[in-house]
C-alpha cells in the first residue's frame, strides 16, 4: 500500500479463527509471518502477526457462537464514536464497539448497508500496520459488492473516499483514493458470483511468486480457489486456509509496486 496508518486509510488486518496454533503454522509457513501472544489474559488470545520485527495484522479466536473463520480489515479514524454515529446515519449497523483496548486505541466494527464487515481503528499506543508496502505484508484492501453505488455513497460520506471506476470484464471496477493515492478497490458481484457469497471485503498479500505462494499453500492443507491468474496490476490468487479464511495473494508487476 502507498498510503496507510493515517485517517481514513487502512490500519490494521486480523483473522478470527477457530484454531490460533494452526493459523500460526499455516501463515508462518506460507508468509514467514511470527505469531506473538498478547501476553494478557483479558486479551482473550489475541495475538500479533510479525515479518521480522513489523507488525503485519492480528488474530485470535472466534468469540461468538457460530461466528465465520474471516479476515477483517481496519481503517483509521480519529474518532471511532464519531464514526459510529457517521455509519448508522447512513445505513450502516454497529457489531461491535466503540470500545477501548487497553491502552493501545479503541476499536469499532460495523457492517455497510449491503453487509459487507469492516472495522476501525482510533490509534493511542498501537498505530497499526508496521509495513504495508513490501512482499509479505498487506497491500490492497478490496470491497466485493453488488450494490456498488451505494457503497460509494456510503463509503465517500463515512471516510471521504475518492472513487475511478472503470468497466472491467462483464463488470466494473473502482479504485477506493485518499489525495490521489490509492489503497483499495471495489468489485460488482455480477452473475458470476454464486448468490450464496456476501458482500464481504477482502484483504491481499503481496508476495514475490504467486504460482509458487499458491502451491506452498496447498502444500500447508490450504485450498486454491482462484488459481494464479495474471490481471492488470499483476498476478493473484485467491486462496482459503485450513480454518476457512479466505484471503488473496498478489505479485504485482513493476508499475505498480
Amino acid at each position: 500500500m502507498k498510503i496507510y496508518n493515517r485517517p481514513s486509510a487502512p490500519a490494521w488486518a486480523d483473522l478470527s479463527t477457530t484454531d490460533v496454533a494452526a493459523a500460526k503454522a499455516f501463515y508462518g509457513g506460507l508468509f514467514g509471518w511470527r505469531g506473538a501472544d498478547v501476553p494478557m489474559e483479558e486479551a482473550g488470545g489475541y495475538g500479533m502477526f510479525l515479518l521480522g520485527d513489523q507488525y503485519v495484522g492480528g488474530y485470535g479466536p472466534c468469540m461468538a457462537p457460530g461466528q465465520p473463520v474471516a479476515w477483517l480489515a481496519y481503517y483509521q479514524v480519529d474518532s471511532a464514536d464519531a464514526t459510529a454515529a457517521a455509519v448508522t446515519a447512513n445505513g450502516g449497523s454497529i457489531v461491535a464497539g466503540p470500545m477501548d483496548v487497553f491502552e493501545s486505541g479503541r476499536l469499532a466494527v460495523f457492517t455497510d448497508p449491503e453487509g459487507a464487515v469492516f472495522g476501525v481503528w482510533q490509534p493511542k499506543e498501537h498505530n497499526g500496520f508496521g509495513v504495508a508496502d513490501k512482499p509479505y505484508s498487506m497491500c490492497w484492501f478490496e470491497l466485493l459488492t453488488r450494490n456498488s453505488d451505494q457503497a460509494k455513497t456510503f463509503y465517500r460520506t463515512v471516510f471521504g473516499w475518492g472513487c475511478d471506476t472503470e468497466p472491467y470484464g462483464g463488470s466494473e471496477y473502482t479504485e477506493w483514493t485518499l489525495e490521489g493515492e490509492s489503497f483499495g478497490g471495489m468489485m460488482r458481484m455480477n452473475e458470476d458470483f454464486p448468490p450464496e457469497v456476501p458482500p464481504h471485503w477482502m484483504v491481499y498479500v503481496e508476495v514475490e511468486d504467486c504460482d509458487a505462494t499458491a502451491a506452498k499453500a496447498r502444500e500447508l492443507g490450504g485450498e486454491v480457489h482462484v488459481p494464479p491468474t495474471t490481471i492488470p496490476p499483476g498476478r493473484f490468487s485467491l486462496l482459503r486456509d485450513p480454518q476457512g479464511g479466505v484471503f488473496s495473494v498478489i505479485a504485482l508487476d513493476e508499475a505498480h509496486r
